[in-house]
């Protein structure tokens, strides 16, 4: 039996590890070839030997895709091993540090700048004159943040609204060849960056997210990688501009930061009453 992706040529960024690894697991089962992209010592080698042993096709192509020359290099790599170009998934993006704004380092800042947007803009630029030629699709990596704002990494959430938006327009634009754009959106999933022995959260900021979803855990990268095969396949054929929220119920959720706020800021302000409102009137 085919897979619901068989013979699709797919390209897949941020493949070393946790959404973008599981996405490239899900991808080969369900029949696709792949290129696997990641940053310089990424393990996306290591990923696409275990694809290769289990009877899949997968190459890997190393580089800093917020460099406007790598990215262009890496969508070319694709056509040259493949010929043609059906899918792009933007996975890559970084989430480096838990600190209010006022205190967020600038450096660090700029590269997520790098690698949450301008990688996305310059992968999906050097993608859509192939993905046009195939009717393809592009998939970007969205997030609940990009809905609802990050407290303590306020500018990630601004980049994922960035993602939400531009994929909005990509879709708007590239319709009328036939190309489709979705973001697939995640809340907190169960990787590195939301453990605090392994990633930059606080104990704080990992017991306020995961009290902040409806369904009381993290997702899994399995769970998002099941979303992004059906949107990147036939049967998805009609979804375009769409942001699909794998949040557990994050965005829907009232969360609990009241109980932050300190007590003498709590008190509310004196009331007028109507009466005495008309009776100066």
């Amino acid at each position: 039996m085919a897979g619901r992706l068989d013979g699709k040529i797919a390209l897949i960024t941020g493949a070393g590890t946790g959404i973008g690894e599981a996405i490239a697991h899900k991808f080969a089962r369900e029949g696709a070839r792949l290129l696997l992209a990641g940053l310089p010592g990424d393990p996306i080698d290591d990923v696409a030997a275990a694809i290769r042993d289990k009877g899949g096709e997968a190459e890997t192509f190393p580089g800093d895709l917020g460099d406007h020359g790598v990215a262009e290099t890496c969508v070319a790599e694709a056509i040259k091993r493949y010929d043609r170009l059906d899918i792009l998934i933007n996975n890559a993006g970084v989430f480096l540090e838990a600190a209010e704004c006022q205190d967020y380092s600038v450096e660090n800042f700029d590269r997520t700048i790098t690698d949450n947007v301008r990688s996305v803009f310059l992968m999906t630029k050097y993608a859509l004159p192939h993905l046009q030629e195939t009717h393809g699709v592009v998939i970007s990596a969205g997030s609940e943040a990009g809905e609802v704002g990050e407290a303590n990494n306020t500018p990630y959430g601004g980049t994922k609204g960035f993602v939400h938006a531009f994929m909005r327009g990509v879709a708007f634009e590239q319709g009328k060849y036939g190309v489709r754009a979705n973001c697939v959106c995640p809340g907190p999933v169960d990787t590195a960056w939301t453990h605090t022995d392994t990633g930059p959260m606080n104990d704080q900021m990992e017991k306020m997210t995961l009290a902040g979803t409806v369904l009381g855990r993290r997702g899994t990268p399995e769970e998002i990688a099941n979303v992004y095969a059906f949107i990147a396949s036939d049967e998805a054929s009609n979804v375009t501009g769409a942001l699909w929220y794998v949040d557990g119920g994050t965005t829907i959720a009232k969360g609990g930061p009241g109980q932050m706020v300190p007590d003498e800021l709590k008190a509310e302000p004196r009331r007028i009453s109507i009466l005495s409102t008309a009776a100066m009137a």
